[in-house]
């Protein structure tokens, strides 16, 4: 019951906080000049008819209202005014054909980087102030400092222009699990990875070497179970308990991807769509794609803190 309450609380909270974001985004939008695409080959007066047409220069108040109606009565979250190649077009459809890559590199950045960060930070916690721990608490502190970005730039020269592994940027078309489609994926993925596996390896490493040295390890350890046996049967399984609700966010998140990434590699993905709708100011590409990167994030924190309480029976959320 404490759990029930505590979930129905945590969403209202977390809708309420979006209504907030997305109300002051909006509201600073409209206080902006609208752009009616000059320089764009475009018939300024046939775009600013169309932009009447829907209100845009109505009060504001009156723009959120008539805004909220279309996208809950008819799903209209606008038309493309400035942003090349989707001008006039519903920015619905144009960021459903761009979601399926930025989901795939981060889903496959993931599943990489996952098991081989908590592999790396069992293995650490396990030899613990040896020269293997020594390497790898040193490369995990490299790979948190250098920004993901130099990492991409890094693998772009090496791996694609040097070694030829990869292809520079991502292949043309829809075919995303064709092989030569994976593979041009990986530099981006391998560039996303690589910070996730560091952030897995030094959490793991801290929560497992805190339950190897706990009293009840020694216990087990009395009762005549051996190292390894205690460290699986007892210590993994209680050191999983705040990291595995970490795991959980990342899959929920991959989602809001990687902007930047994206724009390196040429991922035709949500990230390069939302620098984009930003650079040329087109308002309605940018209130969804900002709402779409605010709801992940927001979703991703509910469901690592609900998570807790399923993961660890001893955790009750809500309760007083």
């Amino acid at each position: 019951m404490y759990m029930f309450k505590y979930i129905l609380k945590r969403i209202g909270l977390m809708l309420m906080t979006f209504a907030i974001i997305m109300f002051t985004c909006f509201v600073l939008i409209k206080l902006l000049p609208i752009p009616l695409g000059e320089g764009l080959g475009q018939d300024t007066e046939l775009v600013k008819a169309k932009l009447e047409a829907r209100g845009y220069y109505d009060p504001i108040l009156v723009q959120l209202w008539n805004y909220v109606v279309r996208i809950v009565t008819e799903g209209d979250f606008g038309i493309g005014t400035t942003y090349p190649g989707y001008i006039n077009q519903p920015i619905w459809d144009a960021f459903v054909s761009r979601l399926p890559p930025t989901i795939l590199i981060n889903v496959y950045s993931s599943l990489i980087g996952v098991p081989i960060g908590l592999g790396l930070g069992i293995f650490a916690a396990l030899k613990k102030n040896k020269w293997q721990d020594q390497v790898i608490s040193t490369g995990v502190i490299a790979m948190i400092a250098i920004p993901s970005v130099i990492y991409a730039f890094l693998i772009q020269y090496v791996l694609c222009f040097q070694l030829k592994w990869f292809p520079i940027q991502m292949e043309k078309g829809t075919d995303y699990f064709s092989w030569e489609m994976f593979r041009s994926m990986m530099p981006a993925v391998i560039s996303l990875c690589l910070g996730s596996i560091a952030g897995y390896a030094r959490y793991t490493r801290a929560e497992l070497t805190e339950v190897l040295t706990s009293e009840y390890m020694l216990l087990a350890r009395t009762k005549g179970l051996t190292r390894g046996q205690a460290t699986v049967r007892h210590a993994l399984r209680n050191a999983m308990v705040p990291i595995f609700p970490m795991i959980l966010g990342e899959f929920i998140s991959v989602l809001s991807g990687s902007m930047i990434i994206e724009n390196v590699f040429d991922i035709p993905g949500v990230g390069g769509m939302y620098l984009t709708a930003i650079t040329v100011l087109d308002y309605d590409f940018f209130m969804l794609l900002s709402g779409f990167y605010t709801l992940i994030g927001l979703a991703a924190g509910i469901i690592i803190d609900i998570s807790y309480g399923f993961i660890d029976p001893r955790i009750r959320m809500g309760a007083k």
